[in-house]
């Protein structure tokens, strides 16, 4: 259900943004996830084509590509890749550590008509 109420949001703000600019189609939209929120890209496009059925972003494509996320662990300093939202430390196997990037998701840009 999570993943059901992020895609309306993405949907209402593709929709709003091609109201802001007189278009009456939206084609595509393409954004970014952080691998650290735990969402699926693939699972956001379903959510995002099933809310859009009735809307001018009908059979609009959601693109989202999967942003890598580094971690630096508190205890020992050292920064690796987590394992998806796990920050257990390679080195150290501390279990706190600081999020290093972009969180979140977010959208870049989007094809209108």
């Amino acid at each position: 259900m999570h993943e059901s109420s992020i895609a309306r949001q993405l949907l209402s703000a593709a929709l709003d943004r091609a109201a802001a600019e007189g278009a009456t189609r939206v084609v595509s939209v393409r954004g970014w996830v952080a691998e650290a929120e735990a969402l699926s890209p693939e699972s956001l496009s379903l959510h995002f084509a099933a809310h859009a059925r009735g809307t001018p972003a009908e059979g609009a494509r959601l693109d989202l590509r999967l942003h890598r996320v580094e971690a630096r662990c508190l205890s020992c300093g050292a920064t690796y890749a987590p394992d998806h939202h796990v920050v257990l430390c390679p080195r150290c196997g501390g279990d706190q550590a600081t999020l290093l990037g972009r969180l979140g998701l977010g959208l870049d840009a989007m094809e209108v008509e």
